[in-house]
């Protein structure tokens, strides 16, 4: 039987792959919990046209994810700490103070998409960190530490 995967399946593929299984596998398996749906011509048409759609939708976020990794390189980004007279942080510096520093430059950016290169940052310096804006696409960018 053809059928239409709606989801991952374990060792059989992935969601929207189009595959050939035994009856009673789909018919008693996948079909009653879900995983599956029968291969029609109209469900198959309309998984072709579904995937057109969202090939089209990955294509611009993709292309506004490239323009915001450009626009996120090119600018300086300074934080502020207080730091002690031999030049230490009290505390560190993070990925929220990260997050906040993009969003006084016009970008709003999740914490959670922010990765520093180092484990702890507790000095005054210069530092790289990466946003992580889709999929594959990524934004390496410089910023300062200074003392307030």
């Amino acid at each position: 039987m053809k059928i239409i995967l709606k989801q991952e399946v374990q060792n059989l593929g992935q969601k929207d792959d189009v595959i050939v299984v035994r009856d009673g596998y789909a018919n008693n398996f996948l079909i009653p919990r879900g995983l599956a749906t029968v291969a029609t011509e109209s469900a198959i048409k309309s998984l072709n046209e579904n995937k057109k759609q969202q090939a089209h939708k990955e294509e611009r976020f993709r292309n506004e994810a490239l323009e915001l990794a450009e626009k996120i390189k090119n600018k300086e980004y300074k934080i502020g700490a207080k730091t002690s007279a031999t030049g230490k942080i009290f505390g560190s510096v993070n990925s929220i103070q990260l997050a906040e520093a993009l969003t006084k430059k016009g970008f709003e950016i999740d914490r959670k998409q922010i990765v520093i290169n180092e484990d702890h940052i507790k000095e005054v310096g210069t530092y790289k960190a990466i946003v992580k804006l889709y999929k594959d696409i990524k934004a390496e960018f410089e910023f300062e530490v200074f003392s307030e």
